[in-house]
């Protein structure tokens, strides 16, 4: 009777152990067949705005490729200038010989230049500036001042971001320092969630800005 009973038991658990593979392979199949989200990211943007500067907050689907960079700041390319210097990191492709038009503020300089190399950082992934969803900017104030230079900031944060009306799809012209508005240096309708604070020091001396943003592969797109 023992030997009976110990043979039912081991039959039946043979038996549940196929079951159970069975719907395993069944689960396995119908996820694989499932199709996946296409959500990437959307922007969370103030209503009744046609042209918002940032987004609120952005949402970021589960199945999302993100990329982040690292803390990116100016370039030094101005050799007429001293070494360490603020103006060192003016770009002279964009300011020839490294003198600024009126208005044109150092921190706007830097802006530029920073948010140029952001850009090659990105392409260098297979990304571009639409891709960006978030973005992290410090600031020091410039020698002689004693506060950060929002203002600048911007005027060169919108020479690549958040340049496009919503309601028609119309360029949005920047103005570069007090000049004229004008087309900016790279359409983009692209609004990331974004902070900018002051700080006490960068890692590089003559830093005004720093910059570190987050972008999203396209669906289907992964990191190359």
């Amino acid at each position: 009777m023992k030997s009976f009973r110990t043979k039912a038991v081991t039959a039946a658990l043979a038996a549940s152990a196929l079951i159970a593979g069975a719907t395993s392979c069944s689960s396995d199949e119908a996820a694989a067949e499932a199709p996946g989200s296409t959500f990437v990211s959307k922007s969370a943007l103030e209503a009744g705005e046609a042209n918002p500067m940032i987004a609120q907050g952005v949402a970021i689907g589960g199945g999302t490729a993100v990329y982040k960079s690292s803390g990116i700041g100016p370039g030094a390319s101005n050799k007429a200038a001293p070494e360490g210097t603020p103006e060192s990191y003016i770009d002279t492709d964009v300011f020839s010989g490294g003198a600024l038009p009126a208005g044109v503020t150092i921190t706007e300089a830097q802006g530029i230049n920073a948010l140029k190399r952001i850009r090659d950082n990105l392409e260098a992934q297979g990304l571009t500036l639409e891709d960006v969803v978030t973005m992290r900017v410090f600031l020091d104030n410039a020698p002689g001042t004693d506060r950060a230079d929002y203002a600048g900031w911007n005027r060169a944060y919108r020479q690549f971001f958040a340049n496009t009306n919503l309601d028609t799809g119309d360029t949005e012209l920047i103005p570069l320092g007090t000049a004229e508005p004008a087309a900016p240096m790279e359409r983009n309708s692209a609004r990331p969630s974004r902070f900018a604070l002051e700080v006490a020091s960068l890692p590089a001396a003559g830093w005004l800005v720093e910059v570190e943003v987050d972008a999203v592969y396209p669906d289907g797109e992964e990191p190359q």
